[in-house]
């Protein structure tokens, strides 16, 4: 990494007068302004740092110039297929649609200008961008282009490309994730073909901006300006464009498979980050209608790689001759990063659920202990906060920073968040469903709130609205937890029910924000950032796909707001803490389960290397094929 210290830009007159009884006049003038000039100029001085990378706090763990990731194995080899399966439907291959569903990992032949690494959090390297340039305020940040970047096509990608697919994002992307980038992100500037710079709003906190601008998607421009009606970017459409990473589409047979091969000219093989990494001559996605024939075609080969999420799979489904073969592996891996925080989300919108008594009667209808001992196999834990078993978990009473930051909420808050220990997930009797105490207790809750039972056991206001409650679901998993939730609801007077959809109905009710309550995972990280803007702020709350309960709330935004401005990693700890806890307080979210490693099932043929990195398994890109393995199954008919 270096430093230049240079001036912000100086401002500089020529004045020709040709008179000379003014010249003297002019002269004084002129010298006063450039002392003037010269003094601001002086304290408007900045260092620019220019680097290889970037990290949101401390240093990066890898050098200038380094070889390759610690985590890959540099000399894996090439060939052989990753294959996969996917659950539902798809019916486009362009994954930035606003219409219809998007085909499984459609996003990955289009790189960004960095990537971060899978061993150390919030740190990122250059993939398109060999370089970036910044001041410490941060005010902006310029990227220096590989020169030799290549589309699939052969054309070069260039900073043109880059502005293009910045601004088209804005143009035609989702409206929550374009309302929030253009307040941040005001201009995007050409300042040569491979060099190009972001400028960042003056009222907004830096953290994440440059991570969010070096992370977005590369486009082409002259692939989309050659047939701007048919080829938008909110459309669904079958053919993805081009991008400029290491695979490219081969097939895409609607709902049934989608194929990649590898682009035998990938211009990055050789760059440093991507040394080790992307393995396979193809990676292949099999489509199934259920989790049920998805597993069956696991056991038969048909695909050969499962990341499993299903603890009653995980328990009961893998006692077929291939596992106790030894063909078959079941792998239970480390993971170090933050569980996502899953739940069952209540839609703020609905005014029936403006209440905070109506959403802790709601909670209380769940039954974790049941459901884990009784569904799951007991092999899950139960959630408490959004960042669960992490320094920024909050925990206890609030002391310290945080309490300060709390305190300086004012009357945004309940003051009992400054004496009172974090709201934890209730407790339930795992000896049945239903937990009468907690049903008591749901029930004297909506009875204080104005929902009284009446003669047909239902509840209803004073205005003879009805109390009810639709889960809207699109997984037979999910239904099967869901179900003894709204039998425990309907006991308390609740008009509950769980629909079941397609995929497709799902995907659309979700965006349109068209239900009661969904499942629903954010995704949390040990940095974080302005991703918190689109989960929990109030600007797109009511159209925002990653802000499914509509939270709007000044105390989360200013809160919010201070995480985004840390300066330090204690006063991000203490901020996020006093979020974790103002959020639990919130109740908006039916807290259920998570487990602290990664459950891979695969056939024998996958290698890995010796340590694999905490924070993604590279199932997708730093794994390989033993293709003397893999030949070996096939000819003895285990594998097809």
């Amino acid at each position: 990494m270096t430093t230049l210290t240079t001036p912000r830009r100086a401002v500089s007159a020529r004045v020709i007068d040709p008179q000379p009884l003014f010249q003297a006049f002019l002269a004084g003038l002129a010298a006063l302004t450039m002392l003037a000039l010269a003094a601001t100029t002086v304290h408007a001085e900045e260092t620019v740092i220019k680097s290889h990378g970037f990290a949101e706090f401390g240093e990066l763990k890898y050098p200038d110039g380094f070889g390759h990731f610690e985590y890959v194995n540099p000399d894996a080899p090439k060939g052989g297929e990753l294959s996969l399966s996917a659950v539902g439907t798809f019916d486009s291959m362009n994954p930035y649609t606003r219409k219809g569903r998007g085909g499984a990992m459609s996003a990955d032949h289009f790189e960004s200008l960095m990537i971060g690494s899978y061993d150390e959090p919030g740190s990122y390297y250059g993939l398109l961008a060999e370089s970036l340039e910044y001041p410490e305020s941060q005010d902006w940040v310029i990227f220096n282009m590989r020169p030799e970047a290549r589309f699939s096509d052969g054309t070069p990608v260039t900073a043109e490309d880059v502005v293009f697919s910045h601004n088209l994002l804005l143009e035609q992307g989702l409206k929550s994730y374009a309302e929030a980038v253009k307040k941040r992100i005001p201009k995007a500037e050409v300042l040569g073909p491979h060099r190009v710079k972001f400028y960042f709003s003056p009222d907004f906190p830096r953290r994440a901006m440059i991570t969010q601008v070096a992370g977005t998607s590369v486009f082409s421009k002259a692939w989309f300006e050659a047939d701007p009606e048919n080829r938008r970017l909110d459309e669904p459409r079958l053919d993805p464009g081009i991008g400029s990473g290491p695979y490219v589409l081969e097939t895409a047979d609607v709902n049934q498979r989608i194929v990649y091969k590898r682009n035998p000219d990938y211009w990055g093989n050789d760059v440093n980050v991507n040394v080790g990494r992307h393995n396979y001559d193809r990676i292949r996605i099999e489509y199934f209608g259920d989790t049920v024939a998805a597993m069956e075609g696991f056991k038969a080969g048909i695909y050969t790689m499962r990341p499993e999420n299903s603890s009653k799979s995980w328990a009961t489904a893998y006692e077929f001759d291939a596992v106790k073969a030894g063909n078959v592996i079941k792998g239970e891996f480390a993971d170090g990063n933050v569980p996502a925080a899953s739940g069952f989300v209540m839609n703020l919108l609905r005014p029936k659920f403006q209440d905070p008594r109506v959403r802790e009667a709601i909670q209380l209808g769940y039954n974790f202990e049941w459901t884990n001992d009784s569904l799951q196999y007991g092999l899950f834990a139960q959630r408490q906060s959004f960042w669960q078993d992490t320094a920024l978990e909050a925990k206890g009473l609030p002391e310290g920073r945080e309490l300060e930051v709390l305190e300086g909420l004012g009357d945004l808050i309940d003051p009992a968040l400054l004496t009172n220990e974090p709201v934890m997930a209730h407790g339930s009797k795992p000896d049945r469903p239903a937990d009468r105490r907690n049903l008591r207790r749901a029930m004297k809750l909506l009875d204080d709130a104005g929902w009284r039972v009446g003669g047909d056991g239902l509840r209803r206001n004073d205005a003879g609205q009805l109390l009810t409650l639709e889960f809207l679901i699109d997984s037979p998993t999910i239904e099967r937890i869901v179900q003894p939730y709204v039998t425990n609801l309907r006991q308390m007077g609740v008009d509950a029910k769980s629909s079941r959809v397609d995929y497709a109905q799902y995907t659309s009710r979700r965006r349109e924000k068209d239900f009661d309550m969904i499942t629903y995972a954010y995704p949390k990280y040990l940095q974080p950032s302005t991703g918190l803007y689109q989960q929990f702020g109030s600007d797109a709350h009511e159209f925002s796909v990653f802000n499914p309960a509509g939270m709007a709330d000044p105390a989360v935004d200013k809160l919010i707001e201070a995480i985004v401005k840390a300066e330090d990693q204690e006063e991000l700890y203490a901020n996020v803490r006093a979020l974790d806890r103002v959020l639990r307080a919130k109740r908006f979210m039916v807290p259920t389960w998570y487990l602290g490693v990664n459950w891979v099932a695969y056939w024998n043929f996958y290698e890995q290397p010796e340590t694999l990195p905490l924070f993604d398994l590279g199932l997708r890109d730093v794994w390989w094929v033993d293709t003397k393995k893999e030949a070996a199954l096939k000819s003895s008919g285990a594998l097809r």
